[in-house]
């Protein structure tokens, strides 16, 4: 650690071999030096009469000085910015829980519609509604199957409330969604079997699968939304090619 700069420290005494030092007035930068090696950063007389001020450049050398009588430790030679750990196998693995739209990565578990009602009202309702009617501007409406919203006529007029049960493609991702991003202030702390009664409930509530259903990896993969159709997979492979 490179030792406070001050007048009777490591450069005073270095500079006192070298050049001399001089006790200025009231007003001046107090112990100075101008050592043989500093000859060109002169002494200059600005202000009032007998007081001495250092140039700029004089005072650079002097602030540049205090380094000298420690030496400060030199930083590791590194490739990169030495930020976090490395991932270990556990970490990665309590990240990788995509679900595809056939299902693949469904954990194993269950849940049904009636267990999904009372985790939606006390886990979801306070921000999408008691019957997820939603609080908009924040969050969005997730029930309802307007009439006059099916047949998928959003491109034709925007005021039309879109929901799980009119605008999503896969069921197996409603349960992805739920598990990595919900609840909003703690996400991820549902169990599996939660999030099968909460997807339950939410597919049931938009008239998708009876009230009676019980979902798990095998029965949730063979559940297909009303529009599924309307919905085009991006195979975009990059490039040039535009669709």
């Amino acid at each position: 650690m490179t030792p406070p700069c001050h007048p009777e420290g490591a450069i005073a005494k270095r500079f006192a071999t070298e050049g001399s030092l001089s006790r200025q007035g009231s007003n001046s930068l107090g112990w100075t030096a101008i050592p043989q090696s500093l000859r060109s950063f002169r002494m200059t007389r600005e202000g009032r009469p007998g007081v001495l001020t250092m140039t700029r450049a004089g005072a650079i050398a002097l602030i540049l000085g205090c380094g000298i009588g420690g030496k400060s430790p030199t930083p590791p030679t590194s490739n990169h910015y030495d930020l976090g750990k490395a991932a270990t196998s556990a970490d990665v693995a309590a990240r990788d829980v995509d679900v595809g739209p056939d299902g693949a990565g469904l954990p194993a578990g269950s849940g049904t519609v009636v267990q999904g009602t009372a985790i939606y009202a006390a886990q979801c309702a306070s921000c999408h509604g008691e019957r997820g009617e939603g609080k908009l501007p924040l969050y969005p409406r997730l029930i309802g199957r307007d009439s006059i919203a099916e047949g998928f006529p959003f491109g034709k007029d925007a005021r039309f409330v879109k929901t799980i049960g009119n605008y999503w493609p896969y069921a197996t991702t409603v349960f992805d969604y739920v598990r990595r991003a919900m609840p909003q202030m703690t996400p991820g702390s549902l169990t599996n079997d939660q999030v099968y009664a909460v997807t339950a409930y939410l597919l049931a509530a938009n008239r998708v699968i009876p009230m009676t259903a019980t979902l798990d990896s095998a029965s949730l993969s063979a559940v297909k939304m009303p529009y599924v159709d309307r919905f085009v997979r991006d195979d975009r492979r990059g490039g040039r090619e535009v669709k």
